[in-house]
């Protein structure tokens, strides 16, 4: 049986990519690196929101173009 996806947050992929944020704010909580952390911190958000927006255009050439931005994203945070 497959679920009919309806919405972004039925998307594993974004699902896991909020918890990747999520992650990353807890692992940074203690770092003192103000412009590092600022940065990790806002590409791992991107991941999830580009997944959202992307999801929302209703087209999958722009679906898709919204994923290359996340994973270039992903790829930042992976640095």
């Amino acid at each position: 049986m497959k679920l009919k996806i309806e919405k972004f947050e039925d998307l594993t992929v974004w699902q896991e990519s909020v918890t990747l944020a999520e992650t990353i704010y807890k692992l940074l909580a203690e770092c003192k690196d103000y412009g590092f952390i600022n940065q990790i911190r806002r590409a791992a958000v991107s991941i999830p929101s580009n997944i959202a927006e992307g999801f929302d255009r209703q087209t999958n050439k722009e679906f898709i173009q919204f994923l290359h931005i996340s994973k270039g994203s992903t790829a930042e945070v992976r640095t």
